[in-house]
């Protein structure tokens, strides 16, 4: 009798890959009588004869490749692979990766669709758009799925911490809990995409990281993808300081909406600046959504066409009658 330690890849789910109550594991005991099987962490030890312990640490492998490209498994999905038989998938051509329960998140749009082709071709990014246009959650799957298929070593999140509009005073709690809110939009996509343990597990050893702006002074970031989201909100020194946060073997996704800046009316938007300033660079793209791109509630498309359009009129002369509402009469001060 041999034993054998399979060590399973790093970002590969535990919950998924071994089922609830190990489900999966003791399906693959059962299918596998003379061997013993003890799962613990990311390590499967397996006693018995070497032929079949062999054969075993085969059919792991595929099993545990196929969770890293569905994010799910099934006990069906185990039975196939270990007769040999790719279990039947449903294809779909612009998939970007498979979420939470096997949810398939792929690029709806021309541009999302041309987000995820730029990304493989540069290494800074600028998205451009309404709010609603997919413009954040596309790039955080394009960071997501480099991590699992270990292109990159880690995910940087980040967002200038700025109220729209609103005085939200001093917050009760520690740093993190403060700053929460803020980030909550990134908390939420990745929700979509990766299981909480797993997620809690990334965000407790580093893996992922998600930060104000203001906590990226400083860092050198390699081997990652690295997101700022919101970057209308940030100053034009604070995008500077940003952008040559880059690494090596790192790729940055920038990502704002020009029409929604909260900053004072005395301060320019850091990301019109830069916009400006590397509209030649070469190694840059830039991808700029529209109302076409809005995926939310159908109103949503509305709403952004309406101000949109309201944008585009001449504003009332002072002293005379509100179009709208012939009641109202904009007095002159």
């Amino acid at each position: 009798m041999t034993e054998h330690l399979f060590e399973l890849f790093e970002h590969t789910d535990t919950t998924i890959f071994y089922g609830i109550n190990n489900a999966n594991i003791q399906l693959l005991k059962t299918l596998h009588p003379n061997l013993r099987l003890m799962a613990r962490g990311h390590v499967v030890k397996i006693s018995g004869s070497e032929e079949e312990a062999n054969r075993l640490i085969g059919n792991l492998r595929k099993i545990e490749q196929y969770c890293l490209d569905n994010n799910s498994l099934s006990e069906e999905n185990i039975i196939e692979l270990v007769k040999g038989n790719v279990p039947t998938e449903i294809k779909f051509e612009h998939l970007i990766l498979h979420g939470v329960n096997g949810k398939s998140i792929m690029a709806r749009t021309a541009n999302q669709q041309k987000l995820v082709k730029d990304f493989d071709t540069n290494d800074l990014l600028f998205a451009i758009g309404p709010a609603g246009s997919g413009k954040t959650y596309t790039a955080i799957a394009l960071a997501v799925r480099s991590l699992k298929n270990r292109e990159i070593k880690k995910i940087i999140l980040s967002r200038p911490a700025v109220e729209a509009g609103e005085k939200l005073g001093f917050l009760p709690g520690d740093m993190k809990e403060k700053i929460d809110p803020y980030l909550q939009p990134l908390y939420d996509a990745l929700s979509d995409m990766i299981t909480p343990l797993k997620l809690k597990e990334y965000l407790e050893n580093g893996t992922i990281q998600i930060a104000p702006l203001a906590f990226m002074r400083g860092r050198t970031l390699n081997e990652a993808v690295i997101i700022l989201d919101e970057a209308q909100n940030s100053t034009t020194s604070q995008i500077k300081m940003f952008l040559t946060r880059m690494g090596i073997s790192a790729k940055m996704i920038v990502t704002g909406d020009i029409t929604q800046i909260d900053l004072p009316l005395s301060q320019k938007s850091g990301l019109i600046d830069a916009l400006e300033v590397l509209k030649n660079v070469k190694g840059i793209a830039r991808v700029d959504f529209d109302v076409k791109d809005i995926v939310r509630h159908k109103l949503v498309q509305r709403i952004v066409e309406a101000y949109e359009k309201r944008s585009k009129e001449p504003p009332t002369p002072k002293g005379e009658k509100d179009s709208d509402n012939q009641d109202v009469l904009i007095l002159k001060k």
